[in-house]
């Protein structure tokens, strides 16, 4: 079936707790997305309960919207039956219309759990240049692709021509900005142990970082707001959803936004109603906000250190002495109006709801206690607003809901089908493999990597190429595809035969050869075993896990795999890849966080990558490693600059921590 005209894309509602999704239907979102307690990517919001969810959804239905379940987390080895587990009860008690996923193993768990609804590929999965729908649409069988944030409208329409048949595209169009690209930052998991494709990020990027004399916060972002721009997408038939984002956002934002983007859909022809809409989305308790890149002729910098970029809506600073500390709206605020008094990184932040209504430019007293710990100059954000008459939709649907039974919980069994494990030959060769970002000196050194991108490509004749393992980028833009593609075809020609692809759609940009070996690099984000069959499946000859695990991970993955594995043992490994460069900040040279740990960028290609100064250093466990089974041992060498000094600290990562 041919994809229609898309005269009506429906929008998309986030929902974070039971008041935000009553909200989105009151505000008569066509469909709402949200998390369960477990493997979703936002687990800071309070999410919800299997039972709690199924008289939700049932409500949803009833008034025609329908409820996508978001299982967007990496897996661990350990994870699948209980995921499984999940997926069968989304499918016999919540009946969710749609589930929106990122690893590779949850397309084959919703198979075997029998999940009878659609499958969407989250923008974790980083689906980012055209020939890979196609590849995806025949091999997974996915229906829908959320696109990255960080494409332009003329990459948005090229990603749409390539679509095939009977699969759809969703487009963000509103809501919070990370620095980096989604599926392409491990910041708060490197910095923490609290990894982001965990959903459980600590938003490290959002903090104040000292370069020199400069002291800003030069990687947080204002929020994504295509506003008035949002019906350009109507003329992109492919388009089918537009997706607001924000389910860790109170009722009052979710209810604003989707009312705003209802009337420019329906209405926004009307001078009169995109003027109103534009209002709705000012009062929405978002941050200030930015086209970013979607108007490829005025791209915009996200970060904008002259604005607040704390979550909610800036409202004014704390005046006064610490005996008589006070706040001066810019705006009327209300009684049960939820403040949030500096930054959610900053030592002493509160959240505090309004006993009292203060009108625009008086005077509100904190409390002694409250004072105390807020010294003048601190901003002040309001972060969720209960008026009197969105309270009372939300009372009305309660009632609702309340006409609805809890289906019985049960008990779901399900046992994860794997492929048989392949366990290693006792002498089955073992690879030492160093990663250059640019050709080596010629000579005969073995088990050579080399990064494919712009600055090895001209010089690539210095290599020997039958015996270079080729990286392929962790993110390949629209524009990239030709070049890379035609690249691939001039190295193949010369006896080029193993290439280790960081995304596994990058199999697009090759023609079937049965010739050629292809790994699953380190950015493909492989976690367990299931999502190791598939890779088999589409062609894979090995996989490199995911360096984001811990130690028992790494062994539960040995043994049951069915490809053989490598990982990363040393070399510096990336806190983030990103599409812009922090503002205000100099490239290659040191920079600080507030506990003093020193990172730097580079630029590579188009992407900006961000490194601490001390890297993966698991030398000392190989031995163990190699026991477990893994057969590849890959050293990352990145050029280092000039001003920055690797520092000597452990570079377990998570491997005593585990992946939390």
């Amino acid at each position: 079936m041919k994809n229609q005209p898309n005269a009506h894309p429906a929008i998309l509602a986030p929902a974070g707790n039971r008041d935000s999704f009553l909200a989105a239907l009151s505000a008569g979102a066509d469909a709402v997305y949200c998390g369960l307690k477990n493997f979703s990517a936002r687990m800071e919001a309070k999410n919800f309960t299997v039972p709690e969810l199924t008289r939700l959804a049932e409500l949803a239905h009833r008034r025609g919207s329908k409820v996508f379940v978001a299982l967007n987390t990496v897996v661990k080895p350990e994870d699948l039956r209980a995921a499984g587990q999940i997926i069968s009860q989304l499918q016999h008690q919540v009946r969710a219309d749609a589930l929106i996923i990122q690893d590779l193993a949850m397309t084959e768990l919703a198979r075997q759990a029998g999940f009878s609804g659609e499958l969407h590929l989250s923008t974790l999965a980083n689906v980012s240049f055209p020939a890979a729908l196609k590849l995806i649409k025949k091999m997974l069988g996915v229906d829908r692709v959320v696109l990255p944030r960080e494409l332009n409208i003329d990459e948005i329409k090229a990603m749409a021509a390539a679509c095939p048949a009977g699969l759809a595209l969703e487009v963000f169009i509103h809501g919070a900005l990370c620095f980096c690209v989604s599926g392409r930052c491990y910041w708060s998991s490197y910095m923490g142990g609290r990894s982001g494709l965990r959903g459980r990020c600590v938003q490290p990027c959002r903090r104040v970082y000292r370069q020199a004399a400069v002291k800003e916060r030069s990687f947080a972002c204002q929020d994504l707001s295509l506003d008035v721009l949002v019906r350009v997408l109507s003329k992109v038939p492919q388009i089918r959803t537009w997706k607001i984002e924000g389910r860790k956002k109170g009722p009052h934002y979710v209810y604003y936004t989707v009312r705003a983007y209802r009337m420019l859909r329906d209405e926004g022809s009307d001078p009169r109603m995109k003027k109103a809409a534009i209002e709705l989305l000012s009062q929405a308790l978002g941050r200030s906000t930015t086209h970013y890149h979607f108007l490829p002729q005025r791209p915009q910098n996200p970060v904008n250190t002259e604005r607040q970029t704390g979550s909610g809506l800036f409202v004014g600073k704390i005046r006064g002495s610490s005996k008589r500390t006070f706040i001066q709206p810019r705006q009327a605020l209300f009684k049960g109006d939820l403040l949030r008094i500096g930054y959610e990184d900053a030592r002493g932040h509160h959240l505090y709801r309004l006993k009292q209504a203060v009108p625009a430019k008086g005077r509100f007293y904190l409390p002694p206690k409250l004072a105390s710990s807020a010294p003048a100059g601190t901003p002040v954000f309001l972060t969720d607003r209960r008026e009197p008459a969105l309270q009372d939709k939300i009372d009305h649907l309660e009632k609702q809901l309340g006409d609805i039974a809890t289906l019985p919980r049960g008990s779901a069994s399900f046992q994860p089908k794997l492929s048989r494990a392949v366990p290693p030959r006792r002498h089955q060769r073992v690879t030492f493999l160093t990663v250059y970002r640019r050709p080596t000196v010629p000579g005969r050194r073995k088990n050579v990597g080399l990064w494919l991108n712009s600055e090895s490509l001209p010089t690539a004749v210095t290599q020997s190429v039958a015996a270079t393992w080729w990286w392929l980028p962790p993110v390949i833009w629209p524009e990239e595809e030709k070049q890379l593609s035609s690249a691939i075809t001039r190295l193949i020609s010369r006896g080029a035969h193993i290439f280790v692809l960081n995304a596994p759609w990058q199999l697009a940009l090759f023609v079937p050869d049965k010739r050629l070996t292809f790994w699953a690099g380190p950015f493909c984000n492989i976690a367990n075993p299931l999502a190791i069959d598939q890779l088999k499946s589409l062609g894979f000859d090995g996989a490199i896990a995911s360096p984001e695990l811990g130690a028992d991970s790494y062994q539960k993955l040995a043994t049951q795999s069915c490809l053989p594995l490598g990982i990363v043992v040393s070399g510096s490994w990336p806190l983030g890849i990103s599409r812009i460069a922090p503002t205000n900040f100099k490239a290659s040279l040191p920079f600080s966080s507030p506990r003093e740990e020193q990172a730097w960028f580079v630029r590579h290609g188009s992407m900006f990558w961000l490194f601490p100064n001390w890297g993966i250093d698991l030398n000392a466990h190989t031995a163990s490693l190699e026991k477990m089974g893994f057969r590849l041992f890959v050293q990352l060498v990145e050029p280092l600059p000039k001003k920055v000094k690797i520092k000597k600290r452990p570079g377990l990562w998570n491997w005593k921590l585990g992946l939390q």
